[in-house]
């Protein structure tokens, strides 16, 4: 008898493994069995669409300006991709949504991704892991600092600049996406509706980019579209306060060509390929309401260009390719909150009023003495705000039952919701980023001095030029 008790351990740890095996074998499927691979294969691709979209800004800008600060943007749209990349890793996702805290900001709970894993999280995206749906938001918080570079060419300091990106992502647009995007966040709690960052990428960075133009000042020769000089010699200490005397005289609002028109086509033509993660990545599955998104996408900015050509066409004589460029990115901009829930006529009808009234603010801005350089505030604020508010209008659950009916289907509700979300974003981010720029005025020098903004920030902050000479 007790020759058979070694026997019988033997049989016993052998179905200990046996049945230890057992429950591995049948938890792994369970681990996982939330996760669609499709839908995970879709936002992968769709966050590296959006990740292309930084460096594509980078050219569409650098084909704008001169030939002496066509490299700094470039420069400048990287060093972004890099600091926003670390920054969203280390805090910038767990402030935007992690778990809520009154509405206003997420928690640090997520801090260092910790607890964002490979299994999803149910409140943000059910069929894909947790990191993907981290990874795919981290690219809007890249590109949206990125488009304001565009307003103050040639004239930020550099170390100023960098100090500038981080404390505007960690105080305008953490805060914000959560607002709008984070669970529990006040303005999502409203019913407000932005498909994929209307309101919290186009209209926090077009108002910010207006508060930088205005604080920061003109460049140096600064000539609006009157002959007018613009404060063009503000002196190198500025701290964020305009100063200087008028400076040039001409018929033109910019003394700096275009250094590269085959740049700004290649801009936009990148910028709208990504926009095809940017926006279908935003149903954040690969299913009919991203394709529903992906088509109206390509609508609105086909009918934003051919309005800028047209419009281009009617009061200079003849039609302007650059103007078709900026007309196709203002369709973007514009039918980015309204993507998942409008259709294509509706997507007509935005690209077309969108692209009227950004030209209308470029053709009063030129006019001004406002130094928006590449009117960022025209082209990503105006057609943000205007995108914003017609999502209002025409959206339908017809398209996204999640959605809402807008206004002409008899719910004026919701388009005073977003009217009213449009002016707190848009009054909080011109204030903070005020304050910023005044706050790192007291500290250092915020505006390069006039011999290096006449030299160009290639040569005076990188040492380099694009062609040579």
């Amino acid at each position: 008898m007790f020759d058979l008790l070694p026997r019988f351990s033997h049989i016993a740890l052998l179905l200990t493994v046996l049945a230890v095996f057992s429950v591995l074998a049948f938890a792994q499927p369970t681990s996982t069995s939330a996760i669609n691979s499709g839908d995970t294969a879709w936002m992968l691709a769709a966050s590296a669409l959006v990740m292309l979209m930084t460096p594509a800004l980078g050219f569409f800008y650098a084909g704008m300006v001169g030939k002496k600060n066509l490299l700094s943007l470039l420069m400048h749209s990287l060093v972004i991709l890099c600091i926003a990349s670390l920054l969203w890793v280390l805090i910038g996702y767990s402030l935007a949504f992690g778990p809520d805290i009154k509405g206003i900001i997420g928690g640090l709970d997520w801090a260092g991704l910790r607890g964002v894993g490979l299994q999803p999280f149910n409140l943000y995206a059910p069929g894909i892991p947790h990191l993907v749906f981290m990874i795919f938001q981290a690219k809007f918080a890249i590109i949206t600092p990125a488009l304001m570079i565009g307003a103050f060419v040639g004239r930020f300091r550099f170390p100023a600049f960098i100090l500038f990106v981080i404390l505007w992502s960690l105080l305008i647009y953490y805060p914000v996406a959560h607002w709008v995007w984070g669970a529990g966040g006040w303005i999502k709690s409203m019913g407000v509706l932005d498909f994929a960052g209307g309101l919290v990428v186009h209209v926090t960075a077009g108002i910010s980019a207006l508060a930088c133009a205005l604080i920061i000042g003109p460049r140096v020769n600064f000539r609006n579209g009157n002959g007018n000089g613009n404060n063009g010699s503000k002196n190198g200490n500025s701290n964020g306060n305009s100063s200087g005397s008028a400076n040039g005289n001409g018929n033109n609002h910019s003394e700096e060509k275009p250094s590269s028109i085959p740049y700004i086509v290649l801009g936009t033509a990148l910028l709208w390929f990504g926009w095809f993660g940017f926006n279908a990545g935003s149903a954040l599955s690969a299913s009919g309401l991203a394709a529903n998104a992906f088509v109206v996408t390509n609508t609105a900015a086909a009918a934003g260009a051919l309005t800028w050509m047209c419009a281009t066409w009617f009061f200079n004589k003849r039609p302007s390719l650059v103007g078709m460029c900026v007309g196709a990115v203002v369709g973007l901009v514009a039918i980015t909150p309204a993507s998942g829930f409008i259709d294509n006529l509706s997507a007509i009808a935005i690209g077309i009023i969108a692209g009227l009234l950004s030209f209308a603010v470029v053709s009063w801005r030129i006019g001004s003495h406002i130094d928006d350089t590449l009117d960022v505030f025209a082209a990503h604020g105006v057609g943000g705000i205007t995108g914003a508010i017609l999502t209002g209008v025409f959206a339908s659950t017809a398209v996204n039952p999640a959605g809402a009916n807008g206004l002409i289907y008899g719910n004026a509700h919701l388009v005073l919701n977003q009217i009213f979300a449009v002016f707190a974003v848009a009054l909080y981010a011109f204030i903070i980023t005020a304050v910023i720029l005044k706050g790192l005025g007291l500290f250092m020098n915020v505006r390069e001095d006039r011999e290096s903004q006449e030299k160009g920030l290639d040569l005076a902050q990188l040492g380099e030029t694009a062609y040579g000479h």
